[in-house]
Order: structure tokens, then C-alpha cells, then sequence
């Protein structure tokens, strides 16, 4: 029986980067605009229709973000052709990488998948996670799934998001009990 190793609420996220089209890479988690908090979204990659949906609905919540001070960055496993040709498909204007390795996504601690077919892609693949980095650098929250079906609905994480942010909260990392 494999072991795996999930990132829980309140650690330290890891080092990781990937590449952005234009060649620069991104350190996951270290937001590069005026947001101190990251949401950093792992998506399964071009060959899935769900993750297209879904990227594409993350974009009308951006603005919901930035305001709550948390950037938005989607990464995964796809090659720099298969993301150029998954960029024909997607209207966002937020970052997104790829190359993320199958060590990487093991790190991350993301389900990993098998491809079904040379026709679906053409190396393993993360299913959907999402990792919202503070400023701190902790995981604050997190979400992950084994399959593309699953995940956090937009509208509410942003609400959530902007809740936890509100100084007048004092909202802690949840979830941190270790028994």
C-alpha cells in the first residue's frame, strides 16, 4: 500500500516553481503583486473539460480575491505545447504554469493520476488542489481531491476568503489539532 505525505493546514508551504509561458518561473505560494496571500489552484491539465470550466469561472473572481488580498496562480503537470494550446481555450488574465513534476505534485501531497490513453495526455497528471498561502508563508487552507468533480465552489471561497481576511475576525488556520 503507497504512503503519501499531505500537506495539513498551518505548515510551512514547500519551495516550489514552475514556469510561466513566457520562460520566468514562479515560486508557488510567493504572490508577486500588491496581495500578500497566494491561492495557488492545481489543475489536472488541457485534456480535462472540467478544468477549462473551471479556470475560466475563476476569472470572474478574481476581482473578488484581489479585494480579500489574495492572488490567484493555477499550475500543472501540462508542457509548454499543451498549455499554449490550452490557452486558445481558457480567457483568464491571472498567471498559470506548468511543468510541474510528478516529485513537485508528490510534495504538494495532490493525488496523482494515470493517464487513461495516449489520446488523454501523455504523462501523470495532479488532480485538483488548492493551496491558500498567507503571509507568513503557512498553508491557511487547503483542498484536495482525487478527481476533477470535486472542488471548492468559487463564489463561496472568496467569501471565505475575504471572511478570514477581515482583521475584525481574528480568524485562525483551521484544522491544526494533531491527534
Amino acid at each position: 500500500m503507497a504512503s503519501s505525505n499531505k500537506l495539513k493546514a498551518g505548515d510551512k508551504f514547500p519551495a516550489i516553481e514552475a514556469t510561466l509561458l513566457d520562460g520566468s518561473t514562479v515560486t508557488l505560494g510567493k504572490p508577486q503583486g500588491d496581495a500578500n496571500w497566494q491561492a495557488v489552484f492545481v489543475y489536472r491539465g488541457k485534456h480535462c473539460p472540467l478544468c477549462t470550466r473551471y479556470l475560466n469561472a475563476l476569472e470572474g473572481f478574481k476581482q473578488a480575491f484581489s479585494e480579500a488580498g489574495v492572488e490567484i496562480l493555477a499550475v500543472s503537470a501540462d508542457s509548454k505545447p499543451q498549455l499554449e494550446t490550452h490557452l486558445t481555450q481558457l480567457n483568464i488574465s491571472f498567471p498559470i504554469a506548468y511543468g510541474l513534476s510528478e516529485a513537485q505534485m508528490k510534495t504538494l501531497g495532490v493525488y496523482i493520476s494515470l493517464p487513461r490513453s495516449e489520446q488523454e495526455t501523455d504523462h501523470n497528471f495532479a488532480e485538483p488542489g488548492l493551496f491558500v498561502v498567507n503571509e507568513h508563508g503557512k498553508l491557511h487552507v487547503v483542498d484536495i481531491s482525487n478527481n476533477p468533480f470535486v472542488r471548492p465552489e468559487l463564489g463561496a471561497l472568496a467569501n471565505g476568503l475575504n471572511w478570514i481576511r477581515d482583521p475584525n475576525n481574528n480568524y485562525p488556520i483551521r484544522g491544526t489539532f494533531d491527534y
